[in-house]
């Protein structure tokens, strides 16, 4: 049996690509040394599953930004106010990913969106009538044929057609309309990948999970028929990942394919599936079962039983991951921190390699020692009690009521109470919570990490950091202010490190954007609050201040989301867990004086299921209220807000006004305000802050272009329940930035402020 992966992480075990882009960005490394460096990390991925005996190795899968983005590349789809700039291929390419502002030109950066049910992001390619939509990049046979100077014959991996055209922006086009093209060109890049030598490429169709209609159906087979018409040299690959094929798994199945790859981990339906369709003679079946979003190690038993259930013969069986381990990080070698019993339950990228490789012995029949002591060792470890468990924390669980998710008075009566209290201005501005984490603020950080400062000094110059943020905020002139949350590495992170229940990586980073990575904490127990985690730091600064100081909190839901989570709890007790210690919080800030509390949800949208029909009965029957849990103990006055960011809410909006929150901030810019119609539509109760500018993005916005979209916000919202604020946090921005963009809105607010 072969073993195959669908795609490998690319940001390095050190995050070395994020510091080498970073660098070039600020001009300290030019593009020939960024390509050198980059040639070399993805000889070191292809090596790293050679070694691990992994047969069918991914090429192509590797990006310096984004794998949407370098499709759009490859296919020409680059609009002509990019084309415009005049700039060389690879700073065209950065100019869509996170804008221009410079002797060139001004453009802002193409939207950014979550990458289905994922905390990575993609860019959203834009096809409008000038798009060519055919091969003008050479990148995807150039790696392969690096690869192939190395003695690694691998396995070409692009995303598909139709995932292409359900995801993009399509502007003054259909998908009937780029159909025969695109297809055109998908057939040329498979007849040049066979040129070159490819045995099999993968072409990645994850929008196969989601609910699809009829037309969509219609248009696969279009795109597939004309794609694989005539003769070719190579085999080809239909990969899904992210859930099961419901919809069309007859209609895939029946297309001229000669391998179709399936999620068994998140796919609830796919072993049903096969089981009643078969497996067509012609095909051979890529098996996703090896996990390639979370990091516990496969329970080989399981996983056994499921090969051994399948209805084919093992030449036409490769084992393979469930999707890209992109979402999961690199490897254990680099762990030092990580407990043996957490260690021995853990499967990183490289280890998961390993798992693939024995597991597809194990399914041949291999009787060796090695193998023998492999499944013994691994069924061992799944009869082990796998992390902790406080039985005050379950009894607190098991004693909450229906009254406990539900505060009072509604939302309506709190509004004039609130604003009695807080005499806000109409459109009050405000930031999402975070400032710049300047290279001084790292430093202190990282010198009382290694023990090099005492914590009186770390905290004297916290106290500094908050002490000049807080100044700059009121010399800017903004109504709600932060603390700049200078103490916290992550918004998840930072909280883990202060519950019980979590566990932490030295090297963890998975690639949440670009150049953004995230190291995401592990929960291995039932989760309680050890001691109040913000309540000092919001309070000191609440207490240099006479404008409200807003606290920031990030909520159960986005903990759950952005953390590894445990099997053997459902996500929603684990959720409703976090949710009391946060509750905890909430209570302590309002105790301490803090009349506005932030309780961040940016991942809210991130775990719905992608069928509709499980987006309540899965997920948003719990989650919904787990939310309400956190705030419902507040007295009327002290002002609930959240945020989220970087996806699609129009069709959810419902549910998020149900959270109960006052106050809600969302991403906004890079979508042109798209989700101002469907607040206008559906009569969206809560306050609303739609980001006036983008901070993913180093351009600084003018005060025309943020008057301009305070403008459009007003034809949608009524002045009274409008705030302005940034898309994001500030962590990620320069101070260079983000100061004279926060007195372009606080001027553009102003401006506007006038003339109501």
């Amino acid at each position: 049996m072969q073993t195959s992966v669908i795609g490998y992480p690319r940001i390095g075990a050190q995050r070395e690509l994020k510091f080498w882009v970073e660098s070039y960005f600020q001009d300290k490394l030019d593009a020939e040394a960024l390509l050198a460096n980059a040639a070399q990390l993805r000889a070191r991925r292809w090596d790293t599953q050679r070694q691990s005996g992994i047969d069918l190795i991914p090429s192509g899968d590797f990006s310096l930004y984004d794998g949407m983005l370098d499709l759009a590349a490859l296919l020409g789809i680059v609009p002509q106010r990019y084309r415009a700039l005049g700039l060389s291929p690879l700073d065209t390419y950065f100019a869509m990913a996170k804008g221009y502002q410079g002797p060139a030109g001004d453009v802002k950066a193409l939207p950014m969106k979550k990458w289905f049910n994922t905390n990575y992001h993609y860019i959203v390619p834009e096809i409008g009538p000038e798009e060519p939509l055919q091969v003008v990049g050479t990148q995807l046979g150039d790696q392969f044929r690096e690869a192939l100077a190395q003695g690694i014959l691998t396995k070409p991996v692009l995303p598909g057609p139709l995932t292409l055209l359900k995801l993009s922006n399509l502007q003054g086009r259909t998908p009937a309309d780029c159909a025969p093209v695109l297809a055109a060109s998908y057939r040329q890049i498979l007849q040049r990948l066979g040129s070159l030598g490819a045995d099999w490429v993968q072409i990645d169709e994850p929008v196969l999970v989601t609910d699809l209609s009829p037309e969509d159906i219609a248009l696969l087979e279009q795109l597939y028929g004309a794609l694989l018409e005539g003769p070719r040299t190579c085999r080809v690959l239909l990969q899904t990942y992210f859930g099961d094929i419901r919809d069309c798994y007859p209609a895939v199945m029946a297309l001229p394919l000669e391998g179709v790859g399936l999620d068994f981990v998140e796919g609830r339906q796919t072993a049903a599936l096969v089981a009643r369709y078969g497996i067509p003679a012609d095909k051979t079946l890529f098996a996703g079962l090896v996990n390639g979003k979370n990091i516990w190690r496969n329970n080989y038993a399981q996983t056994l039983a499921t090969l051994r259930s399948l209805p084919l013969d093992p030449e036409r069986l490769v084992l393979s991951t469930s999707c890209s381990l992109l979402h999961v990080p690199h490897t254990l070698q680099s762990e030092r921190r990580l407990a043996e019993p957490v260690r021995r339950a853990c499967a990183f990228a490289e280890e998961k390699l390993g798992e693939l490789v024995e597991l597809a012995a194990l399914a041949a029949g291999d009787t060796s020692e090695g193998s023998a002591a492999a499944l013994a060792a691994n069924r061992a470890l799944h009869q082990e009690l796998r992390g902790s468990v406080d039985e005050a924390v379950r009894r607190r669980v098991a004693a909450l009521q229906p009254a406990d998710y539900d505060r009072a008075p509604r939302r309506a009566r709190r509004a004039p109470l609130q604003q009695a209290a807080l005499q806000l201005p109409l459109l009050p501005t405000t930031t999402i919570g975070s400032f710049p984490q300047t290279p001084q603020v790292r430093q202190n950080r990282n010198r009382f990490r290694r023990g090099e400062i005492s914590q009186q000094d770390y905290e004297a110059r916290l106290r500094q950091f908050i002490a000049d943020c807080v100044a700059l905020q009121e010399e800017v002139g903004l109504d709600v202010l932060v603390h700049g949350e200078f103490e916290r590495n992550d918004m998840v992170e930072y909280f883990g490190e202060n519950l019980a229940g979590f566990v932490f990586t030295q090297q963890g980073w998975v690639q949440s954007y670009g150049t953004r990575c995230v190291k995401p904490p592990i929960i291995f127990g039932d989760v309680s609050r050890r001691r109040p985690i913000t309540v000092e730091w919001s309070r000191y600064a609440q207490g240099l201040t006479s404008r409200p100081m807003k606290a920031m909190l990030t909520g159960p839901i986005t903990i759950v989301n952005w953390s590894f989570p445990r099997e053997d709890l459902t996500p929603a007790e684990q959720a409703t867990q976090i949710a009391l210690a946060i509750r905890d919080e909430v209570l302590d800030l309002e105790a301490a004086g803090l009349r506005i509390i932030q309780i961040d949800e940016a991942a809210l949208r991130e775990k719905l299921p992608l069928r509709q029909s499980d987006w309540h009965s899965q997920y948003l029957d719990w989650a919904i209220p787990t939310f309400r849990l956190t705030h419902s103990g507040v007295r009327p006055e002290t002002q609930i807000h959240t945020h989220m960011c970087y996806s699609e809410f129009e069709d959810i909006l419902p549910e998020i006004d149900a959270m109960d929150a006052d106050v809600i901030s969302f991403e906004a810019s890079r979508s042109s305000l798209e989700i101002l119609r469907a607040i206008r539509e559906t009569g969206f109760e809560t306050a609303v802050g739609p980001g006036v500018y983008d901070i993913h993005s180093p351009r600084i916005p003018s005060h025309e272009e943020i008057e301009g979209a305070i403008r459009a916000i007003l034809q949608a919202i009524p002045a009274e329940r409008a705030w302005i604020n940034p898309d994001c946090g500030l962590k990620t921005r320069g101070p260079a930035e983000t100061e004279p963009s926060l007195r372009h809105m606080v001027a553009a607010a102003t401006a506007v402020r006038g003339t109501l």
